[in-house]
């Protein structure tokens, strides 16, 4: 496929200060995040992730819908999530961030045990 990648992080706020990530079955997300291996299944939500993070988010499409569940708190939405970090109340703010992810070379994974590399790039 390719050595780098662009990925959509999805945080969340109760204060619009303090901001917790929402955390992805198989999509990269978190540095030492290990790779998966998901065959034959086919995670829907994490590959049009992928596909959401190579353009600009249409209005009204598919993403704003996601973002609302998301502040809605909505179980079916949540369901499909490895990590809500606000399992007792939805957050009172959402925002996503493009981040530019790599592979770390060997001798930094040693070190730090990180499979990824990753670079803010801009807000979503």
């Amino acid at each position: 496929m390719t050595t780098e990648r662009n990925e959509i992080i999805i945080e969340g706020s109760q204060d619009g200060e303090h901001w917790l990530e929402y955390g992805f079955k198989y999509k990269p997300d978190a540095v030492d995040k290990p790779l998966s291996w998901n065959i034959p299944h086919q995670p829907r939500l994490d590959w049009q992730m992928w596909f959401a993070a190579l353009s600009e988010p249409p209005s009204g499409g598919w993403f704003e819908k996601f973002m609302q569940r998301l502040q809605e708190g909505s179980p079916d939405v949540l369901a499909l999530l490895a990590h809500n970090p606000f399992a007792k109340q939805p957050p009172a703010h959402l925002r996503a961030y493009l981040y530019r992810f790599t592979f770390t070379h060997p001798d930094q994974r040693a070190k730090s045990g990180h499979i990824w590399n990753r670079e803010k790039l801009r807000l979503y």
